[in-house]
């Protein structure tokens, strides 16, 4: 898929896992688009000039519109083109797929964040900042015990990957790798190897290549 005239710009941060999904859907949709790395203490800004909020991704289309939530870029491009079939699978309704990602975006990221770092968090964790990290580290478990259940496809609608997938996997990655041996001692047969086949897909690794950082054209 590509489209004429102007290339959209996505604005992005190669770590991120909000990012890192809405280049996994440009990447399957072939839109083709500028990529900007970011460096995320000193922003583009012509960046904050599109989204003032200052989060990455922000995706800016020819015509002027922003998109800067992850996850409507990921449908934005699908929409445009879908040729793996992400939106929706047979059976399966959007709103069902809608419902189990804000759950990962919701209460999950919020277990996550405090999970790998909780000396962000000091009215949180008072004065034992490891303790509350285990505490969080428990408490997101509970949410891939259910993903675990749900992977009896392969996947967690079936027995190919969909938008549920691919937007939920950069952010238990993230989980995973905050402690590897701890992860892989954990019994989630199916998450791991869901995990894995993901991170050894050419797409993952196709979107996970190294960019320089890219030079404002407002600086001097």
């Amino acid at each position: 898929m590509q489209m004429t005239g102007a290339l959209p710009v996505l604005y992005s941060f190669r770590r991120c896992p909000y990012a890192m999904r809405a280049r996994l859907a440009l990447a399957v949709s072939g839109v083709k688009h500028e990529h900007r790395e970011v460096v995320l203490r000193n922003k583009p800004a012509e960046m904050l000039a599109a989204s003032p909020k200052g989060t990455v991704p922000v995706l800016v289309l020819p015509e002027g519109k922003v998109i800067d939530e992850s996850l409507d870029i990921m449908r934005w491009a699908l929409g445009q083109n879908d040729p793996a079939h992400w939106l929706p699978p047979e059976g399966e309704a959007l709103d069902d797929m809608l419902a189990l990602i804000s759950v990962n975006d919701g209460a999950f990221k919020r277990n996550l964040d405090r999970y790998k770092y909780p000396n962000r968090y000091p009215l949180e964790s008072g004065s034992d900042a490891h303790a509350f990290a285990l505490t969080q580290r428990d408490l997101g478990a509970r949410w891939l015990d259910e993903l675990e259940s749900r992977l009896e496809g392969g996947w967690l609608f079936g027995a190919s990957a969909c938008l549920a997938d691919m937007a939920t996997l950069p952010f238990v990655r993230q989980f995973a790798h905050t402690d590897a041996d701890w992860f892989e001692a954990q019994p989630w047969p199916r998450l791991q190897a869901w995990l894995g086949r993901f991170e050894a897909s050419e797409l993952y690794m196709g979107v996970m290549g190294k960019y320089e950082a890219w030079e404002s054209l407002s600086r001097d």
